[in-house]
This record gives structure tokens, C-alpha cells and sequence, in this order.
């Protein structure tokens, strides 16, 4: 459908540090396969999506969500005919740089670095992850990935402007990521907000009634799922109609990308990336769909004094830390202490706390400042 505006193999700006070709994997299943062995990866299992651990065995944590993000961005990489292959890395990728906690952890991590004039985002973090923080080879720190998806580790969910972030200036700011990269952070919504409709309905905090009177299709879907399977249970109708949503927005995904892609006369990668505004967009039906799901996911489930109560218990413990180590660098891990002769003590105690799952903090709090 897109092909044309796919990113090919054959020019691709390369890695840092030259390596020679792989005999039988291309560069980014390459980039692939390390994200997936690095330790970072791993430890999004341990980390908080929306409901902490102990809500339920059955919740998504970092890990499962990254997942649902891979197979809808690759589904819609594939029916648009784009680089299957590149989305895969760069959705497995996109949550890399999360510390715990969620958004409570990242928005706290920031507020300690603003204190020393820096700044924390996960995405710039994910950057650092793989450019510095992993140490699997001899020969370079980092994971060595290829420009387009080191790019697209930070540019997927926002611009980069001119002069605007020197960190950053190598990555083509004021150029528009790949379409491959645009999609994601769509397919990011639709697998959250899906997702999130789903454990709240698990954890009795929604009610289909209450999805119905906010989202009209889901009402109309649960006509129908009621109509086709009367002696279906609550849950399994419920299922029916989240699958219904999920194809919806995805088709939404597929036909807005596909036609603002015809309709501003896009031909080729450069124009891709030299166009004023991303390409990749829903529909308007399914960007309402979208927006309605999302409000009620704000107003019946992000803002349960439960989980708002968590947060902030959260985020008192991460700041409390992040100063004890400040105050006693040498209660660091004898690898994060070695690096404070090249960086500066808070982006190392930075680096760490972020690096943490939600148990392994509680540990070290619980080691250093008591329960």
C-alpha cells in the first residue's frame, strides 16, 4: 500500500562503531535480538503499567504492554507494506527507558534532576540505555544500534528541533522520523487504552454499563454480543467487544496513515521525512473512538484515590532514595560507582533508581531507610 515510503536496507547511516555484516540477519532483527537479551528488556516485567503488583497476577506490567505494542505496530507495518522488521525494534524498544512506577517514577526522577539543571524522560533515557548503560561487548559500551533506530528511540513520540537539545543534534532534528516510527505511538495508545479498558473491567473498577454510556460503539457491539451469545458470561462478552475496538482503531490506524500518506501526494522517504506535519494519524471516527476511551479511562480508573494514593507514596520513597544516595555514593553498586569519575553523581544515581523494577527498589529502600 506504502512500500514506497518503507525504509530499505541498502542506505541505511550505520552504527557508530563498523561492523561487518551478519551472514543471515539483517541489520535491525540484529538490533532486534540485543534489545530482546538486554537487561534492560528484561526488567520490564518488574515494572508498574497502570496497576502495581499485587492487584493481580493477570495485570500487564511493562513487559506485556511492550509486547501488545509490537503486535499491533507490526500489524499495521504490515498491511501499509512498511518495514516490519524496524517497527518490531522500534516498538520492543519505545518503553526501554521507563523507570519504576510508571509516569509517577519518570515525573519524579525529573523533578530530582531539574534540582542539578538536568532533566529525566524515558525516552532520552531508553537513548542512554542503549548507547552507554548496557555493557554486553568488548569492543563498545552500549548495544551499537543502527542510527534509524536509535533515532526513532526518541523521535517516535515527539519532535527534535534545531539547535533545541545538543545531546541530540546528530539524530536529523527538524526532520520527521520515518513512518515506521510515526505509527508507534499510536499503536502505543491503542494497546493502553484497550489494554487498561480490560484490567479495569477485571479489577471491578468499570462496568460494561459504565464503558457503554461513555464509548457508544462498545454499547452497540454488547447489543450484538448479547444478541449472538445470550448465555455468554459478562466477561466473555466483554472480550467480544474489546476485540471489536482493538480492529477499529487499528483499521483507523492503517486507513488515516494510508490516505494522508495519498493525500499529500508522499512519494518517497525524503518526503516523509522534509513534510511539515507526521503522516501517521487515525481516522476521524477511530481518533474519536480513541479520545472517548481515553477520558474514561481518566475519569473512572487514573484517578482512583487508590492508585493516586500509590503514586505519591511512590514518588516520596523515589526522591528519599535518589538524596541517600546522593548524601552516600558509596552505598552504590561498585558498577554505578565507578562511573561518577565520568559523570556526575546525580545522573548516576539517576541511572540506577531508573533502572530498578518496582521489587528491587522496595528492597533497596527497605536496605538503606528502613519500611
Amino acid at each position: 500500500m506504502l512500500r514506497r515510503l518503507r525504509i530499505g536496507t541498502q542506505a541505511l547511516r550505520g552504527r557508530k562503531y563498523p561492523e561487518p555484516p551478519h551472514p543471515y540477519r539483517t541489520d535491525f532483527q540484529r538490533d532486534r535480538d540485543r534489545i530482546i537479551h538486554s537487561r534492560s528488556f528484561r526488567r520490564l516485567e518488574g515494572k508498574t503499567q497502570v496497576f502495581a503488583a499485587g492487584f493481580s497476577d493477570h495485570f500487564r506490567n511493562r513487559l506485556t504492554h511492550t509486547l501488545e505494542v509490537s503486535q499491533i505496530a507490526r500489524t499495521v507495518a504490515t498491511a501499509l507494506e512498511l518495514n516490519e522488521e524496524y517497527t518490531e525494534t522500534l516498538a520492543l524498544t519505545h518503553d526501554l527507558g521507563h523507570p519504576p512506577f510508571g509516569h509517577a517514577g519518570e515525573r519524579e526522577l525529573d523533578r530530582q534532576m531539574r534540582r542539578f539543571g538536568g532533566r529525566f524522560e524515558h525516552n532520552r533515557h531508553a537513548l542512554r540505555i542503549v548507547d552507554f548503560l548496557e555493557q554486553r561487548y568488548a569492543r563498545f559500551d552500549g548495544l551499537n544500534l543502527t542510527f534509524e533506530v536509535r533515532e526513532g528511540i526518541v523521535k517516535h513520540s515527539r519532535e527534535v528541533e534545531p539547535g533545541a537539545e545538543a545531546e541530540l543534534e546528530e539524530l536529523l532534528p527538524g526532520r520527521r522520523p520515518p513512518l515506521e516510527a510515526q505509527l508507534l505511538d499510536l499503536a502505543d495508545e491503542i494497546a493502553y487504552n484497550t489494554a487498561d479498558l480490560d484490567d479495569g473491567f477485571s479489577a471491578e473498577l468499570l462496568s460494561t454499563s459504565d464503558i457503554a454510556s461513555a464509548v457508544p460503539l462498545f454499547g452497540q457491539l454488547m447489543e450484538q454480543v448479547e444478541t449472538q451469545f445470550p448465555g455468554a458470561s459478562e466477561r466473555l462478552r466483554f472480550w467480544e467487544c474489546q476485540r471489536q475496538l482493538i480492529n477499529t482503531l487499528v483499521g483507523g490506524l492503517i486507513s488515516g496513515t494510508a490516505e494522508a500518506a495519498e493525500r499529500e501526494q508522499i512519494q518517497d522517504i525524503d518526503d516523509v521525512r522534509q513534510h511539515p506535519r507526521r503522516l501517521a494519524q487515525m481516522t476521524g471516527e477511530a481518533s474519536e473512538l480513541n479520545s472517548q476511551i481515553k477520558q474514561l479511562l481518566i475519569a473512572k480508573l487514573y484517578l482512583l484515590d487508590q492508585l493516586t494514593q500509590e503514586r505519591a507514596a511512590a514518588s516520596q520513597k523515589m526522591g528519599a532514595l535518589f538524596e541517600f544516595f546522593i548524601s552516600h555514593p558509596d552505598r552504590l553498586p561498585p558498577a554505578y560507582r565507578q562511573h561518577i569519575s565520568v559523570q556526575p553523581i546525580e545522573r548516576v544515581v539517576c541511572d540506577y533508581i531508573a533502572g530498578m523494577t518496582d521489587g528491587y527498589f522496595r528492597r533497596i529502600y527497605e536496605e538503606n531507610l528502613g519500611s
